[in-house]
């Protein structure tokens, strides 16, 4: 049996903007427990399958594991269920949150034979705690300075074997020493649109929600191939269907629901369109910098890059090039925008 285990490690698991500790409570509930129960990423389930019964086999920790990708397509879930499937406990933290080296030698020497050390948005520790990482993954040991100057020494403590598993959604700031030190290294892509209809209909039978198959349909349509969207944008509807229906959800409460969300067909909300019309209506369609779109929207950097783009992208309604974000034709004509020649 699975033991999740936090404490005495620092965590901040709230590191995106759309994070929130009522938004991952309803998360953890409708969390997969098995590869069994996990939809899409056949790819990457069976390659862990794999990995994961080879090291069973030879009775050893499995080697660390990176997972990257987009918000929300289940890196967490995933560390939760490579942790399931080795019996193991599994105590998490992130990088932000281990800010001195004592940190992380608390947490380094605190783990057990076979426990997994999940650390999310890896890609944001800072240097002198990554140093201290690579002989930890390399040589489970933990080396210490002691004292200063001239008297200063090295103590080296050994660790018992354990296994990272290290989340991120950027992985080209990782160091090449870190993520050479990974065994496994796996990308998770945005899911089919078929797979997110899985993942909705699932998620209803757990919430004990009735739904017709137009709008599961509908749903998976907009959820920007997104599982934790999509169950975002489900817990809503079933909201609104409580309140203003008989709590059955059906294509008429549906579509209402996501009318009042602000919502569009194609899955774009209030922020995507202000995006795209400010660089319409401000920068004649573009080729226009982040920096100015994201001071014009008053929207992070990073935000931007990271939520909104990669959806527009998918669309085909933004462009980018070496002069800056264009939008496209095809999003003229999907916000009923006359293109100026």
């Amino acid at each position: 049996m699975i033991e999740r285990d936090e404490s005495n490690i620092p965590s901040n698991e709230d590191t995106s903007k759309e994070s929130n500790p009522e938004e991952r409570e309803f998360e953890v509930g409708l969390r997969p427990q098995s590869f069994s129960e996990f939809v899409g990423q056949d790819n990457i389930k069976e390659n862990l399958s794999i990995f994961i019964e080879a090291a069973k086999i030879r009775k050893e920790p499995i080697e660390h594991v990176l997972l990257y990708g987009n918000p929300g397509l289940g890196k967490t879930t995933l560390a939760h269920i490579i942790a399931n499937e080795m019996k193991s406990n599994i105590k998490i933290t992130s990088g932000p949150a281990l800010e001195k080296v004592g940190d992380l030698a608390a947490v380094l020497s605190s783990l057990e034979k076979g426990d997994i050390l999940f650390i999310d948005e890896i890609h944001r520790i800072n240097k002198t705690i990554e140093e201290i990482l690579y002989p930890a993954m390399e040589d489970f040991a933990l080396d210490i300075i002691v004292g200063k100057g001239p008297t200063a020494r090295i103590l080296r403590l050994a660790l018992e074997k354990f296994t990272i598993i290290g989340a991120t959604t950027r992985l080209s700031l990782l160091s090449s020493p870190l993520r050479d030190r990974f065994g496994a290294t796996h990308h998770l892509n945005f899911y089919e649109y078929k797979d997110i209809a899985k993942i909705i209909s699932r998620s209803s039978k757990l919430l004990d929600v009735q739904i017709d198959t137009n709008s599961i349909d509908h749903m998976s349509q907009i959820s920007r191939r997104t599982p934790r969207i999509a169950n975002r944008i489900l817990r809503r509807v079933r909201d609104f269907a409580q309140v203003k229906s008989d709590g059955k959800i059906n294509t008429n409460v549906c579509k209402d629901a996501l009318s009042m969300l602000s919502i569009d067909k194609k899955g774009l909300n209030e922020t995507d369109r202000r995006i795209l019309e400010i660089i319409i209506e401000k920068f004649s369609g573009g080729p226009v910098g982040l920096t100015t779109i994201a001071a014009a929207t008053q929207e992070e950097i990073q935000t931007i890059e990271d939520v909104h783009e990669p959806f527009l992208l998918q669309l085909g309604f933004l462009q980018r090039t070496p002069r800056g974000r264009i939008v496209t034709d095809r999003a003229y004509e999907h916000l009923n925008k006359e293109i100026k020649t």
